[in-house]
């Protein structure tokens, strides 16, 4: 038998991927890293798997959405839409379904041409621009303005600060001692401008530090309506200058309807007068503001513009402790009403409460306040990347982290200086932002150039991205165990615990460019792959040679068990090529292999 020459295989070497790194939108990326992605997670980190699926809602307790503006959820989801009274379009606030703030008498309508902010405030949910609150446990609701006008006659009382008012018969005006006095008698002394009470104790006089007045108005039950005690307010068209313009209303009273309307102020009146007829306004004012958040038990807010007959506003404000409807109360305490000038330019783009403290943005600079428990609030000017104008709604906290986008991406904070966490998401500029979180995921909806809208995920736990897909989130809120987004005429429960799930997830991943043909002429003879498919689930092949823009076939997987399962590539030469992993159902992808085998020099 003659001998022939011994013919062995070609020597093949394997590359093991088995961590997968997420969404690198870049042109040179890593081992494990995906160009593009659809519909993966990295809640599986390091396996490679597709996110949950998702809840849908179309409506709460029968009632389908329609005109849907803002969603919150505490114990229930509660909204806003648009509906059309008389021929005009208004806002209406609804809770698990129900409609509320509907007295027949005075049903509550919201405005419909800004964007209405729901806030949290304990019980309370407040609505902006509107200026209005809702107590989501006992059903009251109102506005947190007020104004009251008033015409007839009007009766001024020297009192105390609780309304009672002084004997007439025990008072004395003048310049003068009064001779005989009593215990408690009234000097109102003109020499000295000042009005003092006798003691028969000291036998002397005591200048009575703060003199308050009564005004009385011909009316029952109508301020307490409107006002009750402490509240700051404005006044206009009393007799006496001293008692309008800014006041605080120290007793408000007539609830009863045993006596008049009243309301008393700080203010040197004298002796008691009646006047037949005035025009008076009392108002509770509110400010206009951008952007609205709570902290420390109060509401923050900030505002930019041009008031007519005020002028230009650059101003940061809070309210009263505990008190949304007072932002004018200045008694000298603690819990005083508060506002600054800001001398930063440009207009307010978001605020948050970031570890109890109200921190305010502009796109170049971040203003936080830091609470005083003494009233003396101090505001920071940290000229550093602030919030992209258009995406206030991007800010939310991760793990006692600050993320949200700025005009040249998005970025960390913890306090100093901002850091970049989203370089994985390539040159591509984002507008119009809106994030969510739950756990140590930060989700984040934008728009591209292109008016393309992208889901991404940020895991902030391996500092991974993943794009899920297009989903247009106009809002996030979140409570539990869910996040929500508001989409549209849909409520998206991210996590599937609501809502009708949806149907079997399509998904895929790109990878970059691969160079098919490496050193030592070698190049990929096949694939492997180890995973775990669930019963009807798939997954497919693609490769595309020469950045071509074709994405050939090149085999398929149907399995239900962890196996390895070989995928043969036809050699081809060319100079790179990428591939594209398409999956429809759950899919678990423990690692890929791209075997290496030697070719010749030809």
């Amino acid at each position: 038998m003659p001998r022939l020459p011994m013919v062995s295989g070609a020597p093949s070497q394997k590359i093991l991927t088995d961590t997968f790194a997420g969404y690198n939108h870049n042109l040179k990326i890593g081992n494990g890293e995906f160009y593009d992605t659809e519909n993966l997670s990295t809640a599986l980190y390091p396996l490679l798997a597709n996110r949950r699926k998702r809840g849908i809602m179309t409506g709460v307790g029968g009632h389908e959405f329609h005109g849907l503006r803002a969603i919150i959820k505490k114990q229930g989801l509660y909204w806003v839409e648009t509906e059309t009274v008389n021929g005009e379009d208004y806002g209406v606030l609804y809770a698990n379904g129900f409609k509320v703030m509907e007295d027949l008498a005075d049903p509550l309508r919201l405005q419909t041409e800004k964007e209405t902010q729901l806030v949290s405030m304990g019980a309370y949910i407040c609505i902006f621009p509107d200026k209005v609150y809702y107590n989501t446990m006992t059903g009251e609701y109102g506005r947190m303005e007020a104004a009251w006008s008033y015409e007839g006659p009007v009766t001024y009382y020297m009192c105390h600060q609780d309304g009672t008012v002084y004997n007439p018969q025990r008072m004395t005006r003048g310049s003068s001692k009064p001779s005989n006095p009593q215990e408690n008698d009234i000097w109102i002394d003109t020499g000295e401008d000042v009005v003092k009470i006798y003691s028969t104790y000291t036998e002397s006089w005591t200048v009575i530090e703060t003199v308050y007045t009564r005004v009385n108005f011909n009316t029952q039950g109508q301020l307490p309506r409107h006002f009750r005690e402490m509240d700051g307010v404005e006044i206009t068209g009393l007799y006496h200058d001293d008692l309008n313009g800014s006041k605080i209303l120290y007793a408000v009273g007539g609830e009863d309807g045993a006596t008049n309307d009243y309301i008393v102020l700080v203010g040197l009146q004298g002796i008691n007068r009646n006047v037949d007829s005035e025009e008076v306004t009392i108002r509770r004012r509110v400010p206009d503001m951008d952007f609205v958040c709570e902290a420390q038990n109060r509401l923050w807010g900030c505002f930019y513009g041009n008031i007519p007959g005020v002028g230009n506003i650059n101003e940061v404000y809070c309210c009263a402790l505990g008190d949304f409807k007072n932002w004018s109360q200045y008694l000298g305490l603690s819990t005083d009403s508060w506002r600054a000038s800001i001398g930063s330019d440009g207009v307010w783009t978001g605020c948050i409460n970031y570890f109890g403290n109200p921190t305010f943005f502009k796109e170049n600079r971040i203003h936080q306040i830091a609470v005083s428990s003494v009233g003396a609030h101090q505001v920071s000017d940290l000229p550093a990347r602030g919030v992209q104008e258009g995406s206030h709604k991007s800010l939310a906290v991760v793990n006692e982290t600050l993320y949200y986008k700025t005009r040249s991406g998005v970025v960390a904070w913890q306090g100093g200086m901002p850091a970049d966490v989203g370089a994985a998401l390539g040159d591509t500029q984002y507008y119009e932002a809106a994030a969510g979180v739950f756990g140590q995921r930060y989700y984040i909806s934008m728009r591209d150039r292109a008016n393309t809208w992208n889901l991404f995920c940020f895991d902030a736990k391996s500092g991974l991205w993943m794009r899920e897909d297009d989903l247009h989130a106009e809002g996030f809120t979140s409570w539990g165990d869910e996040l929500y987004a508001k989409s549209g005429e849909r409520v998206i429960a991210i996590n599937g615990t609501e809502g009708t799930p949806e149907e079997k997830i399509k998904w895929y991943a790109e990878t970059g460019i691969l160079h098919y043909e490496y050193t030592d002429h070698k190049y990929v003879s096949r694939y492997n792959l180890r995973l775990k498919m669930e019963k009807d689930a798939r997954l497919q092949l693609f490769i595309e040679y020469d950045s071509s823009g074709v994405w050939e076939f090149s085999g398929e997987v149907r399995v239900h068990r962890i196996d390895s399962f070989t995928i043969p590539v036809r050699p081809r030469r060319c100079d790179h090529l990428r591939l594209k992993i398409v999956g429809e159902g759950d899919v678990r992808i423990f690692s890929i292999a791209r075997v290496m085998e030697s070719g010749s020099d030809a």
